[in-house]
């Protein structure tokens, strides 16, 4: 039997079959253990964390009062380090050629059904132009695992070419990447292009489903994949990116899976995941959910963002555009801090060229980026477009330091107010600009700083006068 060790580089190690099945059965058995959950939840008050099995047990718990408690210390930790602010951005698909046997995703190399495209870079331009009009400045870069059509040289040149297009006050200030599992080189050679955060979804955790999932292709070597995060930070990238897809496998597997990678990343590199995604399996094209039969509830999907909230109290949380308005209103509260808006899931989707049936999966939610940024401000949210802390070195150990210690309110909350009022200036609706608008005036008096709270309005000032890009 293999020993469970999250200080290990060996994926059997950190991500340890048998550590998962003796959790699920200790959540299980402990389900309606008052004195056990009380307990737990007084540790996770103390916003220090908690390891999966304590998460685990608080996922699996049955006690409708203890649950309450649960998801109000859900909703206290994630203001407690991440306040109201709600990062926006957008995923950009440069193609959906691939040669991986996915089974649940519709670019798999035998679907011969979907038209395949490659953006050329002169119509990456194109679409990074429509989403700077929208008033994008976060992409996630997203793309098919192809040697032949989608080199790592074809990455680079890409995210060069989105860095350096300027359309009248539109920049891209920070591209994420979501590219498939690769050497510590080609992960030094993404550093070196100034990448901000590496994501790169698990899928499952559970080896013998994943390998079943993946029949053939470089994505079918279950280690190799799920090691990838540390020889990424081997390569220089220390903002790192996890995530499942709910619904492949048990969720209470995946979410103790997912938990063990985050411990693992802190134990040996010292610095948890920059931010945990949490996708569910949505239908596209020759895919049918229902033919992984792992359903979800949205009930135990919104208990699920509460615990990991509560279990890795200082890590950013993602939700798509898979979900609803009405779920991803929930999760906000819960512990959700980034959101994407005005989202397409297509090869070119962003222009009237966009390919017909190319989708990688369904939108739940397709409302545009003005009219999210309205209903965040509606719920006392504030939208932002910040991307300070990549450029001012604050990543990694430096970024996870200052949230463990509060102090990103300082900062992020201030920018946050100045980025929404480029968005006012540049890209609003006359309604959203006025929600906008009155949420700044309201938020600057909250700022506890009178220092900082001056300096925010200088700022706020020089954007309305037609200054850019200034941040704290």
């Amino acid at each position: 039997m293999v020993a469970y060790n999250p200080k290990s580089s060996k994926a059997s190690e950190f991500i340890n079959h048998e550590e998962i099945l003796e959790t699920i059965d200790y959540g299980r058995k402990n389900a309606n253990n008052r004195d056990l959950i009380i307990d737990i939840l007084n540790k996770a008050k103390k916003a220090k964390g908690l390891s999966h099995r304590e998460a685990f047990v608080l996922l699996s718990c049955k006690e409708d009062d203890l649950n309450e408690e649960i998801f109000k210390l859900a909703k206290e930790l994630k203001y407690k380090f991440y306040a109201n602010r709600i990062v926006l951005f957008a995923p950009l698909y440069l193609s959906n050629y691939c040669v991986n046997g996915c089974s649940y995703c519709p670019y798999h190399g035998q679907n011969r059904t979907i038209p395949r495209r490659k953006l050329s870079q002169e119509e990456i331009r194109e679409q990074v132009i429509a989403l700077q009009d929208q008033g994008h400045k976060r992409l996630a870069l997203e793309a098919g695992e192809d040697p032949v059509n989608n080199p790592l040289e074809y990455i680079l040149e890409s995210i060069h070419t989105i860095y350096n297009i300027k359309h009248k006050n539109g920049a891209i200030r920070r591209v994420n990447v979501n590219i498939a599992a690769t050497t510590v080189e080609n992960y030094r050679k993404l550093h070196e292009a100034e990448i901000g955060t590496y994501i790169l979804f698990q899928e499952t955790y559970n080896k013998e489903n994943y390998e079943n999932l993946h029949k053939f292709g470089p994505k079918s070597n279950y280690e190799y994949h799920t090691e990838a995060m540390d020889r990424a930070f081997e390569g220089g990238i220390d903002d790192l990116g996890l995530g499942v897809l709910y619904g492949l496998d048990s969720y209470e597997y995946e979410f103790i899976g997912q938990l063990m990678h985050a411990e693992h990343l802190e134990a040996r590199f010292n610095v948890g995941p920059h931010t945990i995604s949490v996708p569910r399996i949505q239908p596209a094209d020759d895919i049918d959910p229902n033919d992984f039969d792992n359903s979800l509830s949205d009930e135990m999907f919104e208990k699920i963002v509460a615990c990991i909230r509560v279990a890795a109290p200082y890590t950013g949380m993602i939700v798509s555009t898979r979900e609803s308005e009405k779920v991803r209103s929930k999760l906000l509260d819960l512990g959700i801090s980034q959101l994407s808006g005005g989202s397409k899931t297509s090869v070119g989707g962003y222009t009237e060229n966009e390919e017909k049936g190319s989708d990688q999966f369904e939108l739940s939610d397709n409302r545009t980026l003005d009219e999210v940024i309205d209903w965040l401000i509606s719920k006392d949210h504030v939208p932002s477009f910040c991307t300070a802390c990549y450029r001012m070195g604050r990543t990694g150990e430096t970024f996870m330091g200052m949230v463990k210690k509060h102090g990103i309110g300082n900062i992020c909350h201030p920018n946050a107010l100045t980025t929404l009022e480029e968005y006012v200036m540049d890209y609003a609706s006359e309604k959203t600009a006025r929600d906008a608008e009155a949420l700044i005036k309201r938020e600057l008096m909250s700022i506890p700083n009178p220092d900082v709270r001056k300096s925010t309005e200088e700022n706020l000032e020089k954007i309305r006068q037609g200054q850019r890009d200034l941040y704290i």
